[in-house]
C-alpha cells in the first residue's frame, strides 16, 4: 500500500511517493539515465547505499557514489567543494541524477550540489531520517551553513522525484527519531489543529514507531507542506515562512551552541516553546497552546530548556538570521492553535526577557 502526495508546482511539479519497503523496489518508481551519483553520509551508507544501488542497475548505465562525514559539520563550504570536485572526476553533467540518501544534512548538501554544479542536474530525495521524511526533503530549500549562521548559502531546487520508505526509521536510532518529530509537531500547531490533537493522543504510537501510524503521519505533513510549497515556492508571498516557526531561534541556538551539539529538531523544539511564550507575552496567543505545545514536546522527550544563560550570544545570532529584512527581524508566532503569522520582532529587551524563562539555572 502507498499513498502519493503531489506537489502541483506550475513549473516542474513531482510527485511524494510513501511506501513501507520502497526501498527494494526503487527501479520502478525513477526514471532512467546515463549516470546517477549517490550522495549519502558513511552511516545511511552502511545500511543502505548496496542495497539502493542494486535496486538501480536496470535504471542508469552507471551507478557512482559519494560519502560524506554524519553530521552537521558537513553542511560546509569545504565539504560543498569536496563533492563538487568529486562530480567533476566522476564525468558529472547535465545529462546525470544526483540521488540524496540520507537525513537532512545529505538531502540539503546533495540538493545544493546539484543545484549549483554544471548550472543545475536533476535531484531525487530518497530521505532515510524522520525529520527529513517530513520536512526538509520536499519543497525544494537546500543549501549549507556558515559557521555563523545556519542555511545562509543555498538555492531553491526542486527534487524530481522524492521517495519515502517509513520502514527505513526502524534503523534511526532514538535521538535522531525523536528530533525529527519537532517538525512533526510544528505543522499540527502552524496549520492544523486536528493533526495537533491527534499527536496529543498518539504518543504510545508515535514511540512505538507504529508502521501505519508512522506512514499515515509522514504523509500528512507531506501533505501539509506541499499545499505551503505550491502557494509559495520561493517565500515571494510570505505564505512559505511559517515553515519557519521555532527556526529562527532553533537556527540562533544551533549556531551559538556549535552545529551537532543540539540536533536540528531539538534545536527548533527549544525554538518553538520561545516563540510561543513570546507571543503569550506580547498577548497575541490567547488560548493554551503553548501549555498544551510544551507538554507535548516533554511527551515527545524533546528539550524545552537551555543549560545556560548565552542569551546575548542568541540575540547576536538571531539578527543574522535569513528572515532580517531591511534591518527588521521576523518571527512567525502561533495566535491559535493551527495558525501563525509573520510579525516583525519585539525590542531587544522583550526578547531578552522572554529568553531567560528558557535558561536552566539549577
Amino acid at each position: 500500500m502507498h499513498t502519493l502526495v503531489p506537489v502541483d508546482l506550475q513549473t516542474e511539479p513531482y510527485t511524494i511517493r510513501i511506501e513501507a519497503g520502497v526501498l527494494s523496489e526503487l527501479s520502478r518508481c525513477l526514471p532512467s539515465a546515463a549516470q546517477a551519483v549517490v550522495i549519502s553520509d558513511t552511516q545511511v551508507a552502511d545500511h543502505y547505499l548496496a542495497l539502493v544501488c542494486e535496486c538501480l542497475q536496470e535504471n542508469f548505465e552507471r551507478i557512482d557514489t559519494i560519502t560524506v562525514p554524519v553530521g552537521e559539520s558537513s553542511k560546509s563550504v569545504e565539504q560543498a567543494e569536496s563533492v563538487w570536485n568529486q562530480l567533476a572526476e566522476l564525468g558529472t553533467d547535465r545529462a546525470s541524477v544526483i540521488i540524496a540518501l540520507g537525513g537532512g544534512v545529505v538531502g540539503d548538501l546533495a540538493g545544493f550540489a546539484a543545484a549549483t554544479f554544471a548550472r543545475g542536474i536533476q535531484l531525487i530525495q530518497i530521505p532515510t531520517s524522520l525529520l527529513a521524511q517530513v520536512d526538509s526533503s520536499v519543497g525544494g530549500k537546500v543549501g549549507i551553513n556558515l559557521p555563523s549562521a545556519k542555511n545562509m548559502v543555498g538555492a531553491f531546487w526542486q527534487p524530481s522525484h522524492v521517495v519515502i520508505d517509513p520502514s527505513v526509521l526502524n534503523t534511526l536510532d532514538e535521538r535522531n527519531y525523536v528530533a525529527g518529530l519537532a517538525e512533526v509537531a510544528k505543522y499540527g500547531v502552524i496549520m492544523d489543529a486536528a493533526f495537533l490533537e491527534m499527536l496529543e493522543n498518539r504518543v504510545a504510537r508515535i514511540h512505538s514507531r507504529d508502521p501505519e501510524f508512522l506512514s499515515e503521519m509522514i504523509a500528512r505533513c507531506c501533505q501539509l507542506k506541499a499545499q505551503v510549497v505550491v502557494e509559495d515556492e520561493r517565500e515571494t508571498t510570505g505564505r512559505r515562512a511559517i515553515l519557519n516557526y521555532g527556526h529562527t531561534f532553533g537556527h540562533a541556538i544551533e549556531a551559538v551552541y556549535g552545529y551537532g551539539e543540539y540536533l536540528h529538531g531539538e534545536a527548533i523544539s527549544i525554538g518553538m516553546q520561545m516563540a510561543a511564550e513570546l507571543s503569550a507575552e506580547i498577548g497575541m496567543l490567547k488560548d493554551d497552546l503553548s501549555l498544551r505545545q510544551s507538554q507535548l514536546l516533554q511527551d515527545l522527550h524533546l528539550p524545552v530548556r537551555l543549560p545556560d544563560d548565552r542569551r546575548l550570544e542568541l540575540l547576536e545570532a538571531m539578527k543574522k538570521d535569513k528572515k532580517v529584512n531591511a534591518g527588521q527581524l521576523r518571527l512567525i508566532l502561533p495566535e491559535q492553535a493551527g495558525f501563525v503569522k509573520q510579525v516583525i520582532a519585539p525590542s531587544e529587551q522583550t526578547l531578552l526577557s522572554c529568553m531567560e524563562a528558557f535558561v536552566n539555572t539549577d
